[in-house]
């Protein structure tokens, strides 16, 4: 432990898997937030740690179970002579429930204020715990893997998973109430969560999408939003034409 410590490389490792960690948890923390978004709030806080509790636990869980991690990038079977393994089945799940659940979201947005009653209605703490469950895992398994692509000692990997979702957390409830207060946020959020849906089941069938053009596309537009959003501010502030007249005697310009 001394020796990584003493250690540039290690230390280097360990900066460049956190904040690749950090880039990969961006879905996971904007998924937690929409579907505490759906709580009382009272207990969005709650819930949101619990996810992000969930996801480091869970992450650190696989980086102790590498054997079995490994062993999912076996075949199982064919199908029209793509090979399919555990973890192409896993992603493949995950991308379908992200499909789902982004499309429900979307549907229930477009509905206006009924199809967010009766979203809010429906929803429960545990309902929304079991699916941050099954979207961690979904992140989870594709975090360590490129993990363990990067660097070959546990206790990097781990410090890195540990120190990401505690800046995540601490992150995590700015972003939430920004996503919650301006729906054409929540709305692209929802849409890039739908093209990481497609971009897992490619993934599952060993067809890769670049993570970067997905990252890329994602900021450009929030910029474009940001940027949206800061027009319509503008825009919507009185102007008073007439305020250096006042008490001054004259009459306003014509």
């Amino acid at each position: 432990m001394l020796e990584l410590l003493a250690s540039p490389e290690a230390w280097i490792a360990f900066l460049t898997l956190t904040a690749l960690e950090l880039v990969l948890g961006i879905d996971n923390v904007i998924f937690i937030s929409i579907l505490v978004d759906k709580l009382p709030p009272a207990r969005r806080e709650v819930a949101r740690k619990i996810g992000l509790f969930l996801a480091m636990f869970m992450r650190i869980g696989l980086l102790l179970l590498l054997s079995w991690l490994v062993g999912l990038t076996a075949p199982l079977f064919t199908v029209l002579a793509q090979e399919i393994s555990g973890r192409d089945l896993i992603l493949s799940a995950g991308g379908l429930f992200l499909l789902w659940k982004s499309t429900m979201e979307i549907h229930q947005l477009m509905e206006g204020e009924e199809g967010e009653a009766s979203a809010t209605v429906r929803a429960t703490f545990g309902a929304v715990i079991l699916q941050i469950i099954i979207i961690d895992l979904v992140f989870s398994l594709d975090s360590i893997i490129t993990a363990v692509g990067m660097v070959n000692e546990i206790p990097i990997m781990v410090a890195a998973v540990v120190v990401s979702v505690a800046l995540m957390m601490a992150f995590a409830g700015a972003i939430g109430r920004f996503v919650s207060a301006h729906p054409t946020i929540k709305m692209l959020a929802l849409s890039f969560l739908f093209v990481i849906g497609v971009a897992l089941i490619a993934e599952g069938f060993d067809q890769a999408v670049p993570k970067g053009y997905i990252y890329f596309a994602m900021a450009f537009s929030v910029t474009v939003e940001m940027l949206n959003l800061r027009m319509r501010r503008r825009a919507a502030k009185p102007v008073h034409l007439h305020e250096p007249y006042v008490g001054s005697g004259k009459p306003p310009p014509e």
